[in-house]
């Protein structure tokens, strides 16, 4: 059975990847330092797949334990580097810890890569490396110009596939960096999902804590873009299609099919959809009322952004299973489960 390391992976997107990893037939060790996590995740884990998962508590930024961990796995043949911080608000505010954490973790990793010959590594990228896009530039592919990024976080994810090129260069091993869009949703059981933490970003969790009565309302954060109903386009996609393509993708970097040993692919449904109609479609899927207010943009988000798909279903041989409708019922099922077993986060 092969192993594969994934970093990050008590968090959201990691922990469904471990999931699809066990499905899937490999064996799976996680490394994660919990700052946005918690360990009972793999309690999760495990009542979905009926596996133990095997962790290691370790901060990455650390050069010399991240050299002890990667020696006490050295039987790894792949790595799916998750490990990062990822808010952009936050990253406007900090960006400096942001940069330390997230392109110095990367680096350890890399190292390690190199000296253990780890043959495929999965670098967790982010549409955000696109920057602010004309409506011209859309939908996104892969060879579409970086513009300036909006923020520290995307920034680092910039950084971070800089370092993958050129590492490549040197290095026999195959990287690969998936730019994925926005992830939504919950594991198809309810047991697995988005963890509340105590600054709440993304979307579909807002949503659905407004539609629990766990906050009073939703903020819109800006009616006035340029699109079709004024506020924000995004291409959400559910976090278990995600995950299903970082199988795809460690499997092809563990083949010898990649025409190049470094290689940058699109995770998208390939469909913008405004915050608007994100609400409107869970409402739809829940019979629920949100509640929302208006509000100023916020500082590092772009007005639209969504995906052409076309290079992963020729790449990797994937394409999204679910659609918006699904993704929001299944994020309100997770919440459900969350209320149940009073979790707060």
């Amino acid at each position: 059975m092969k192993k594969i390391i994934v970093t990050g992976g008590a968090g959201y997107i990691g922990s469904h990847t471990i999931i699809e990893l066990i499905q899937s037939g490999f064996e799976v060790v996680s490394f994660d330092n919990f700052s946005n996590s918690s360990a009972t995740t793999y309690d999760r884990i495990k009542s979905i797949s009926g596996v133990e998962i095997p962790f290691e508590e370790i901060d990455l930024t650390n050069r010399a334990l991240t050299n002890t961990i990667f020696e006490k796995h050295k039987d790894a043949v792949g790595i799916i580097h998750f490990a990062a911080l990822k808010s952009v608000p936050d990253s406007v505010a900090r960006p400096i810890e942001y940069y330390r954490n997230n392109n110095d973790s990367l680096l350890n990793v890399l190292e390690q890569v190199i000296i253990h010959g780890i043959k495929s590594t999965i670098f967790s990228s982010s549409c955000s490396v696109y920057g602010n896009l004309r409506e011209d530039q859309l939908p996104v592919v892969e060879e579409t110009t970086w513009n300036e990024a909006e923020c520290s976080y995307a920034n680092s994810k910039q950084m971070g596939e800089d370092i993958l090129r050129n590492v490549a260069k040197i290095s026999p091993q195959n990287l690969i960096a998936l730019r994925y869009f926005n992830p939504v949703g919950a594991h198809i059981s309810g047991l697995n999902g988005e963890m509340p933490s105590k600054v709440v970003n993304n979307l579909a969790p807002i949503i659905t804590q407004a539609a629990a009565g766990l906050r009073d309302k939703i903020t819109v954060f800006g009616d006035d873009y340029a699109t079709r109903d004024g506020s924000a386009i995004r291409d959400y996609i559910h976090v278990t299609d995600i995950a299903k393509a970082h199988v795809k993708a460690i499997e092809l970097g563990l083949s010898n099919n990649m025409k190049t040993n470094f290689d940058v692919i699109n995770l998208g449904s390939g469909n913008g959809v405004t915050v608007f109609e994100t609400i409107n479609a869970f409402e739809k899927s829940t019979g629920l009322k949100v509640p929302f207010t208006i509000g100023p943009r916020r500082d590092g988000d772009v007005e639209a952004i969504y995906s052409d798909c076309t290079k992963a279903e020729r790449v990797l041989n994937w394409k999204c299973e679910f659609g918006i409708d699904e993704m929001m019922a299944s994020a309100w099922k997770w919440q459900q489960y969350l209320i149940k077993n009073n979790i707060t986060g």
